[in-house]
Parts: C-alpha cells; structure tokens; sequence
C-alpha cells in the first residue's frame, strides 16, 4: 500500500499553453482494459489491453499500474490512434490518465512513449481520480473521494478544489479474485486506505467527503456486492457514474474538449459525452 504525504498539488493550469491544437484523443491506459475517446464520436476503443503482434500470446504491456513493455505499449497506442486520428497527428492533443500515485518518473516516461508513438503531438498526463471527478462527481469544489477499483490496482483519493490532497494505492484488484470468490479482499483494502486516511486527516475534509458519499469508480463499481458492502461498511450511500468503468476517460475526454476550445479548435463537445 502506497500513500503520499506531501499534499503534492497538480498545479499547472490545464487550459493553457496549447495554442493550435485542432483534435485530439483521450486515453485510458488500464491493465486490462485500453479506452479511447474522441470529440464528437465519444468512445472509439474500449478492447483488452494488449499487443498481438508481441512475438508468442498476447502481450499486457501493463501491470499494476505500470508500463512494463514499452515497445508493445507503443504499438498497441499507436494502432490506437491509426484508427481514432489517421496517420496524421500533427496539431493533435493527446490527454492521458495514470494512477494518482503515479511520479515524476512514470509521467515524463508515458509522455516520451507517446510522442514516440504517435508522432508530432502535444500530451497531456491526468491522474485518473480528477478525470473520474471531471466526469461523475459534484461541481460544487467541496472535498471529495474517488474510489477506483479496478483490475490490477485500487486506489482512494481525497480532491479538494478539484486538487489532490491525499490518496492511497493497493496493488490488489479484481484480477485476484477467483471466478467465485466473494470480494471480501478488494473490499477491505479500500476500507482500510479511507479509515487511514480519516485518521490522519487533520482538517476534516475526509469526514466531509464522507458525508457526500464517496464516487466509485472502475469496473469493481460495477459489482453491486462490491458497493453495497462499502455503503454498508461506511454508513453512507455511494455514488456511481452511469458507466463507472468507462468515467475516467469520458473525464479525460471532458477536460480534452474543454482545452481544445479554450484553444480555438473547432467545439469538441457537440452533445453528450458518450
């Protein structure tokens, strides 16, 4: 289990300083599953991550949250973006979510992958609790926490003011479970990391994200004995996006069409995100 306690901020202001982008294409780059959006047609890829051209079997170039084979990762974006961009990508803004405790190391390595991948791009990495937020969670700035269970990874994060002002990481998901056993693991890790939380925040924040009720997000949202065991657990009702294992990058395409018009592209956001 991975926490940070340096109340690091995310402070570069995202709408700025990508004059002349035109397009663009949100990613969610997931251990099990890689999820593509693009202004106007919503969701273009959602497949198993993976590369079939990776030699013998199907290669994951992602495990736990982590990009373990870079050669297999970059080809597998790049049939990515043939299909959503064509092989053009020039004035093209790519934003890609990672896990909030995600360092400076991992980010400038996803970025260098990218342009490596895709070519002349500008690249935008998110971590994936503010795109679920950007999404699913209530507008009204207040302190706010994300659950994101997912298949490999599961992660809580405290936003306040749209900021990340403390999160946890477990390396246990739903990957673990076997095909019929219940998730009491998965359940109690993310318990743990809020009650750990709650006991060293000194300003009430979790207490009062706890009030509003915590937004689930990844595919363990979608398990109902999952959520209803953290309601349960915690004494308060949760709160789920339409589609929880797609909210992170419906958020990253949110943030993506908000950039492109603040940098005079074309409107990135006809109608519903989808």
């Amino acid at each position: 289990m991975h926490s940070p306690h340096d109340g690091r901020r995310h402070c570069r202001c995202l709408r700025d300083g990508y004059r002349g982008v035109t397009r663009g294409l949100a990613l969610d780059l997931g251990s099990s599953r890689t999820r593509a959006w693009t202004p106007g047609l919503g969701i273009v890829t959602d497949a198993e991550s993976g590369d079939p051209e990776g030699g013998s079997g199907h290669v994951r170039p992602v495990r736990r949250g982590r990009i373990v084979d870079p050669e297999s990762c970059g080809r597998m974006l790049s049939r990515i973006a043939d299909t959503a961009l064509g092989a053009d990508r020039s004035e093209t803004l790519i934003v890609l979510s990672h896990p909030v405790l995600a360092g400076p190391e991992h980010r400038a390595e996803v970025r260098e992958l990218l342009l490596a991948a895709l070519g002349p791009t500008s690249v935008i990495v998110l971590d994936s609790a503010r795109a679920a937020a950007a999404y699913a969670g209530p507008q009204d700035g207040g302190p706010l926490l994300v659950v994101d269970i997912g298949a490999e990874l599961t992660e809580v994060t405290l936003l306040v003011d749209g900021m990340v002002r403390d999160a946890r990481q477990a390396e246990t998901g739903l990957s673990d479970l076997g095909p019929t056993e219940p998730p009491t693991a998965v359940v109690r890790t993310a318990l743990d990391m809020i009650m750990e939380m709650w006991r060293q925040d000194r300003h009430g924040a979790v207490l009062g994200a706890l009030r509003k009720g915590p937004l689930l997000a990844g595919g363990g949202a979608l398990r109902p004995d999952i959520t209803n065991r953290i309601a349960v657990r915690l004494g308060v009702p949760v709160r789920l996006a339409d589609d929880p294992a797609t909210a992170v990058v419906r958020g990253a395409g949110l943030i993506l069409g908000s950039v492109l018009r603040k940098a005079g592209a074309a409107p990135a956001l006809p109608g519903p995100v989808r």
